[in-house]
């Protein structure tokens, strides 16, 4: 019984002493398992894993400065100032934003391309900065952990009775911590915050609610390519849930006037990010509508009639139809080089453990190859692992409900032989693309500006999207747009 109590007031004290008031937000918050020496550790940890996995960091040293410059600037403003804050531009062409603790903040191209000038990019920073400065990251993993006592502290009870405890380890924070979901009251504080750094630094805070419209259209638009069926991954708006009434509640909240600040620079941003490449870097494979073409690997394949490209550091996934899907990866290189053939690779390390049929070696295109279907979580799985090399085994996955396989049969089987080496001659052809600042013109319209586009459709709704524009919006001569080109 003593021991019980002893340990109840131990928590209940650990509990009560571990509110701090934040100065940024004049709120006491719960951040005891995790304090600032931890974030700054722990933040400069994952940094170069963060980095890894979108793909690296963009290399343009110009726009590189320029970004920095923009976030020291919003965060001089803030409350915490001696943070070592880093400002990174992510290789990514997804529309995205995020920070870790200790003052990391990442920005991906895909959201430069989206935004409209200084001021609404700046709106980013400062709200990923507010959510550094507010410590969100510490607030949820020292919940998480105080959950994890609480268990342990039943736990110690129940032993003390003689009854057996046990408790699951938490996951590590990692990248994906960093993509989780805020909660509304974070996402709200984060944008007051960032208001007020925006605000302080001389921009609009109009150009927080003025991007959040962008980044709808641009939800929508990737909803149209993929045939509604779902939001892209590790999109801002899934990462950030928000809306245009909760942002204009921060701005209210931080008691800003619409007209309070005007500063926009849209000539200097558009002067910023004029030749920066769109969509994907060759060096991480590039799509050319159903087709994906990876120059350094020297190999090209085609995704089937009506499925949807997604392309990552990691992998490239078609999405199609009725939620069937095709994934294309690389095995590790040391499962690689140690698989004594292709159908031992698929039976024992890639598929090991899978009730597999129909395992045969193929030859696709002239490259070894072999193939094996099974049913997994009631889908129907089709694997082909190709050798690339040593020590380089290229796969690819379809996957299908069992009332769509025989229906995909045939698309799958061309998809599959579509998969070739490519020459040098062809791989070195393959350039990004890349936005191009232009002046409009007497007689331009949204359509003719379009038509240029290298896209396989939607081309006015990308030009639509990236100039901020909505349907049956004209262009004024002598104003710059943003076009995409070869």
């Amino acid at each position: 019984m003593k021991n019980r109590l002893s340990i109840l007031v131990l928590a209940s004290l650990l509990l009560v002493t571990a509110c701090s008031t934040n100065p940024a937000t004049g709120q006491q918050s719960f951040t005891a398992f995790m304090s600032r020496a931890d974030e700054l550790r722990i933040g400069a940890e994952e940094h170069p894993k963060m980095i890894k996995e979108f793909g690296g960091a963009y290399t343009d040293a110009k726009l590189r400065a320029y970004i920095k410059r923009t976030g020291l600037a919003l965060a001089r403003n803030s409350e915490v100032t001696d943070l070592p804050y880093t400002f990174t531009i992510l290789n990514d062409d997804k529309v995205n934003a995020f920070a870790l603790p200790g003052g990391y903040v990442y920005i991906t191209r895909g959201l430069l391309a989206l935004a409209g000038n200084e001021a609404e990019m700046a709106g980013v920073l400062a709200h990923e900065i507010g959510h550094v400065t507010a410590r969100h990251t510490a607030q949820r993993y020292s919940t998480a952990q105080a959950t994890n006592f609480g268990l342990v502290l039943l736990g110690a009870l129940g032993s003390a009775a003689g009854v057996p405890s046990g408790v699951g380890r938490l996951a590590g924070l990692g990248a994906q911590a960093a993509l989780q979901s805020y909660s509304r009251e974070q996402e709200l504080e984060a944008d007051r915050l960032g208001v007020r750094y925006l605000t302080r630094a001389g921009y609009s805070a109009q150009a927080m609610t003025s991007f959040f419209t962008k980044m709808q259209a641009h939800a929508r638009l990737e909803r149209a390519m993929a045939g509604d069926k779902e939001d892209a991954p590790n999109n801002i708006m899934s990462t950030h849930p928000r809306t245009a009434e909760r942002i204009n509640q921060a701005i209210g909240l931080e008691k800003m006037s619409a007209t309070g600040s005007a500063v926009i620079r849209r000539d200097e941003f558009l002067n910023q990010i004029d030749a920066m490449v769109f969509g994907d870097d060759p060096e991480q494979g590039v799509r050319r509508g159903r087709a994906f073409i990876h120059p350094e690997l020297r190999i090209r394949f085609e995704a089937p009639p009506g499925f949807v490209l997604y392309n990552s550091a990691r992998q490239v996934i078609a999405r199609g139809p009725k939620k069937s899907v095709m994934v294309f990866d690389m095995a590790k290189e040391k499962s690689a080089s140690n698989a004594r053939s292709l159908s031992s690779y698929i039976a024992n390390t890639w598929a090991s453990g899978l009730p597999l049929s129909g395992l045969e070696k193929i030859s696709i295109n002239g490259m070894e190859a072999a193939t094996a279907g099974a049913r997994v979580n009631n889908n129907d799985v089709r694997l082909i692992a190709l050798r690339g090399g040593p020590d380089r085994i290229f796969r690819l996955a379809f996957i299908t409900p069992p009332e769509m396989t025989a229906q995909f049969s045939s698309d799958f089987r061309r998809a599959t032989y579509s998969f070739r080496r490519i020459s040098k001659a062809d791989a070195d052809a393959v350039k990004p693309l890349k936005i191009k600042v232009v002046t409009v013109r007497d007689g331009d319209t949204p359509i003719n500006m379009a038509a240029g586009f290298p896209f396989e459709a939607f081309r006015l709704r990308w030009f639509e999207t990236l100039n901020g524009l909505g349907p049956g919006d004209r262009l004024t001569p002598g104003t710059r747009a943003k076009i995409v080109v070869e």
